[in-house]
């Protein structure tokens, strides 16, 4: 390159050396320098053309420009970084949605009114609409326990106040088309299992690992009212009574004694269902021991259910005596020992009491003349219980001698010499019968027309009550009831909308000529189809 310079020098045109060229020419490459001197003068005589610029010569000729272009932009790189979260297809979205105004608040309080059928679509409009709407969900059923256990169920749903984690606690075996259901829960089982509690227990989680699930539910969503489990232990209980002091509402499956003792420390109870025994599940045992630690922590309760419960009378004497507050007690397929039904008398302020799935009350009861009564008792409700034993249905009546409504259905061994006993309670004004099959017209009406309260009747179901065995003192008695449901049977739909109505029989012929004009219309009609 040095030599083809000097030839240059000698023979047409002389060049400053490149230690005098000026500070643009020397930042050149030795190559662009090179082109630069070949350039003639653009004259009429010389022999050589002026070749016109190449982009590369304007491109290193204008490199300080470039600088400045290149330091603008990352000046403006730095003074407005992009925020991943504010990206978005529509240009200027911050200035088009205007509930960005809208505080976290004013946006919660608004979404609260909108109807519960469009909170899923509502959740759907941006991840800040979707966070909000998860702090107004209340009630919740786990079905994947992961989901708690993980964090993400506090995480994602923190204000929960009802939590149903029956179905979530147990184990589903994959790949199988069995399902067994239940009225509480249902689980896919195997063509290996047995109706026993032994078979049922492999369904179940660990109740460490129950427990470390109540923990973290109760340290993320501290406002719980209500919860439903099943198969926690002492220690599961006792994180949710320190840390959801609001809990009022608890459905325990799988009970026993040293459990009841973690419920005790719930002093805000004031629901509690109690199931300890369930045929062909699980089977625990509640007896005199826990129900008398229940009844002295929990002294707020205002309704209590037993399931599949042992005791005595000692154990519901504890829980008269303690529970002041107590006002509705649910007794279901009990196995209580003998002589506890008198131990009632000391629920002074139980308003009503429930009979479920009993296949006996009481076999051996106190004495009549031993008995109490319940004296704020206002509904006694029997369903699908045996009723056959005279001495025990009679005791029950004694006790619940000043009840106003009393519900039978279903119940098996209701006849007359049974029903007749209800006579003993003489303040009934409601009465509801349904299923009772063998109890006859005769027996029905001498016991109602005992009771000078009497103001609603409820028969549905009861194949035994004819229509034709109703007597004029009895049809009087309907005129003058303030409601009247009476359908014993398929054929009785007419009689019951006409009774009490006072319709005598030219009335109901124009209902029947309605009636048939209103077949014949509707048999014309299908001639048509």
């Amino acid at each position: 390159m040095q030599r083809r310079r000097n030839s240059w020098k000698m023979g047409c045109r002389v060049v400053a050396p490149a230690e005098e060229d000026d500070e643009e020419t020397a930042s050149l490459p030795e190559t662009m320098s090179y082109t630069a001197e070949k350039e003639k003068p653009n004259t009429p005589s010389s022999p050589f053309r002026k070749r016109p610029p190449r982009w590369s010569d304007l491109w290193l000729r204008n490199s300080n420009p470039l600088k400045h272009v290149v330091s603008a932009m990352k000046l403006h790189s730095l003074s407005s970084p992009k925020n991943p979260k504010t990206k978005t297809l529509i240009p200027n979205f911050s200035e088009l949605d205007r509930t960005l105004l809208f505080s976290d608040e004013i946006l919660l309080t608004i979404l609260a009114k909108l109807p519960l059928s469009h909170r899923n679509t509502n959740s759907l409009v941006c991840k800040r609409w979707l966070s909000l709407q998860d702090r107004l969900v209340r009630s919740l059923k786990l079905l994947d326990w992961g989901f708690l256990q993980s964090g993400r169920l506090t995480l994602r749903f923190p204000n929960l106040t009802h939590v149903d984690l029956l179905s979530g606690s147990l184990i589903s075996t994959l790949n199988s088309d069995i399902l067994l259901n239940h009225k509480m829960f249902s689980v896919q089982i195997g063509s290996h299992f047995s109706p026993d509690a032994q078979a049922f227990q492999a369904h179940l989680l660990p109740p460490e690992v129950i427990d470390r699930g109540l923990q973290e539910l109760a340290n993320g969503c501290p406002n719980l009212r209500k919860v439903a489990l099943v198969g926690a232990t002492e220690l599961g209980l006792l994180s949710l009574a320190e840390e959801c002091s609001t809990l009022q509402d608890l459905e325990l499956h799988k009970c026993n004694d040293n459990v009841l003792r973690g419920i005790a420390a719930c002093e805000n109870l004031q629901v509690l269902k109690l199931v300890g025994n369930v045929n062909g599940f699980y089977s625990s045992t509640v007896s005199d021991l826990g129900l008398t630690i229940l009844a002295q922590g929990c002294k707020r309760l205002v309704k209590l259910e037993l399931s599949g419960c042992k005791g005595s009378f000692d154990g519901i004497k504890a829980i008269g005596q303690c529970c002041q507050m107590l006002e509705e007690l649910s007794i279901c397929d009990h196995r209580m020992e003998n002589g506890w039904l008198g131990a009632l008398s000391y629920c002074e302020n139980l308003k009503t009491l429930k009979f479920v799935s009993c296949k006996k009350i009481d076999s051996s009861p106190e004495p009549d003349e031993y008995l109490g009564i319940c004296p704020a008792l206002e509904r006694l409700h029997l369903h699908k219980c045996q009723l056959r034993d005279k001495k025990t249905v009679k005791a029950l009546f004694i006790l619940c001698e000043a009840v106003r409504e009393i519900v039978f259905q279903d119940c098996w061994g209701l006849e007359n010499d049974v029903f007749s006993l209800a006579s003993i309670c003489r303040r009934v004004n409601f009465l509801s019968l349904e299923g009772c099959s063998l109890l006859t017209t005769n027996c029905l009406e001498s016991v109602i027309l005992s009771w000078k309260e009497i103001e609603s009747l409820r028969v549905v179901g009861c194949k035994s009550l004819k229509d034709g065995e109703i007597s004029p003192a009895l049809s009087s008695l309907f005129s003058m009831l303030k409601e009247l449901k009476w359908r014993p049977d398929t054929k009785s739909l007419l009689a019951s909308s006409v009774a009490g109505t006072n319709i005598g029989k030219r009335g109901g012929r124009f209902i029947k000529r309605i009636l048939d004009h209103k077949l014949l219309h509707f048999d014309q009609s299908l001639l048509h189809i």
